[in-house]
């Protein structure tokens, strides 16, 4: 039998080289009639020049404008914040995610500008972080209650999970839970032995509807890490 030769491979077609001279014409076309439509555009800017002066003058006074507007957006967020109050009722009607918010917008009416929820899943007991002005890391769990103080009461397993977390894992100053509910007697004293801070509800209510800062209402709020207008 005899075998049957393999095809032959074709070779890959060269460029010609009537096409690579039609293909380098195009582009000098090209390239010349981008180079012409550049100088008409600079020479009839340059005989109304009056055009591109209006121009910038727009483009600034619209830049200002913008500027203008973000200051007065962050006057009034600032206004807003210091003014910023919530009533009982008003905070057990949130949704708990609401509720995250609220702590959140508090700490910052409070001067902790970089105050964020992180609350959600994998949180690791953090729901609420900030910084205040004296430089103290805070941490926060929120436990909201729908019914408030009719609602299940927060203890001890909860505060495990914060002190668990809280330093090692955050490095925070200041470990904090706050509810609208109640909390346990023997959650208290855990809180207490692990130096933790519980804001329960009636300090929470003196806290959202008043003005003074959380710190000024907690005890044994470690001290400033820096020196501050305010003190």
């Amino acid at each position: 039998m005899t075998r049957r030769r393999p095809p032959a491979r074709r070779r890959p077609r060269r460029r010609s080289r009537k096409q690579a001279e039609r293909e380098l014409i195009v582009f000098l076309v090209a390239a010349a009639a981008a180079i012409g439509l550049f100088v008409m555009v600079v020479s009839w800017l340059l005989a109304h020049w009056w055009v591109l002066v209006a121009a910038v003058v727009l483009a600034s006074l619209g830049a200002v404008g913008w500027v203008y507007q973000r200051q007065q957006q962050a006057r009034w967020e600032a206004v807003r914040a210091q003014g910023l109050r919530y009533g009982l009722p008003q905070l057990d009607a949130l949704h708990h995610s609401r509720f995250e918010d609220a702590v959140r917008d508090l700490m910052r009416r409070d001067g902790c500008r970089d105050a964020v929820r992180v609350g959600g899943g994998g949180d690791l007991g953090a729901d609420v972080k900030a910084t205040d002005p004296y430089g103290r890391r805070w941490v926060i769990q929120c436990k909201h209650r729908r019914h408030g103080a009719r609602g299940s009461a927060v203890g001890t397993p909860d505060l495990q999970v914060l002190n668990g977390t809280a330093r090692q894992v955050h490095g925070v100053d200041v470990a904090v839970i706050v509810t609208n509910g109640r909390v346990t007697a023997p959650a208290v004293g855990f809180a207490k032995q692990q130096r933790l801070h519980v804001v329960d509800r009636e300090t929470l209510g003196v806290w959202a509807a008043g003005s003074r800062p959380l710190w000024e209402l907690l005890r044994a709020v470690p001290p400033p890490r820096r020196s501050t207008p305010l003190g």
